[in-house]
């Protein structure tokens, strides 16, 4: 099956499955590039046996880049969406699906939205992730985005908007270049190495933007457990971009309180700011709360 003309990347276009083992090896390899150890990962978890991280699958939509568009110079990933539904335990394996599900045009770029559905062994949805890539629209090859340019009034977002109902606990990360190769390796690339960041319009390496999702994913499991992996949401739009040698704080306001079922659901504010304030990431989550 193929999309109207020969435009390969097109809204419907599915991609082969994918199986993947979950073996402690895996799990201990997320756990040491986002410096993260929750001892659910390792031993006991409320779900009877060790779970892997919520977003231990971050970039299983990277796997297979012929979703690209052809102008890779400057590429940009600009918005997550995520459903967490069940969590994943430790010597199961997965299998991935993936699919076009949106392409379109805004200010200088075009963007291509692939969704990442993943089914457990007994065919269930376990999570859900939909992520936007943004491609130049310009083939130009001078610089992409300096360090100046997160400085700019346009460039701050402000998330003092409403009185919290509860401040979470934060967390804060000092981003390495051992992390940088460990989550976006093992290949070179301009998400772990200078020279191949400084190709592709770039003064320094660019922290891949799945990293501080899995920060703010932590954030989430550490506050709400269980509540996050069975029915955590998160929607969140990368503004900035976070050089490795940078540290960032994840933070989390609860706004609102609903009831689902039985239980509540706690919806939050999140993001993630450098020590000066500047997000690189806002948007919301939301997980269930006995």
């Amino acid at each position: 099956m193929v999309g109207l003309g020969r435009d390969k990347v097109y809204v419907g276009r599915s991609y082969d499955a994918r199986q993947v083992e979950m073996t402690p090896e895996l799990v201990r390899h997320y756990a040491e590039s986002v410096g993260d150890q929750n001892p659910w990962y390792f031993g006991d978890s409320p779900f009877g046996g060790p779970v892997a991280a919520g977003l231990v699958l971050h970039s299983e939509v990277y796997r297979d880049l012929s979703w690209y568009l052809p102008n890779i110079y400057g590429n940009l990933h600009t918005k997550q969406e995520w459903e967490l539904f069940h969590p994943i335990m430790v010597g199961d394996t997965v299998t991935t699906r993936s699919l076009i599900v949106d392409r379109y045009i805004k200010r200088d770029r075009e963007y291509v939205v692939k969704e990442v559905t993943c089914f457990g062994p007994d065919g269930r949805m376990l999570h859900r992730g939909r992520t936007h890539q943004s491609f130049l629209l310009d083939t130009g090859q001078g610089a992409v985005i300096d360090k100046e340019r997160e400085k700019r009034s346009d460039r701050r977002f402000d998330t003092d908007v409403q009185e919290p109902l509860e401040e979470i606990p934060s967390i804060t990360k000092e981003i390495t270049l051992e992390m940088c190769q460990k989550f976006s390796g093992p290949s070179k690339n301009y998400h772990n190495d200078i020279e191949e960041a400084r190709k592709m319009g770039f003064p320094d390496i660019v922290v891949q933007g799945m990293m501080p999702l899995c920060f703010l994913s932590q954030m989430m499991t550490e506050r709400f457990g269980a509540g996050w992996y069975v029915g955590g949401r998160m929607s969140a739009n990368l503004v900035n971009v976070i050089w490795h040698k940078e540290q960032v704080t994840c933070r989390g306001h609860v706004t609102a309180l609903a009831a689902e079922g039985a239980a509540r659901r706690a919806h939050l504010q999140v993001w993630c700011e450098k020590p000066d304030g500047t997000k690189v990431v806002v948007g919301s989550a939301s997980a269930v709360q006995a």
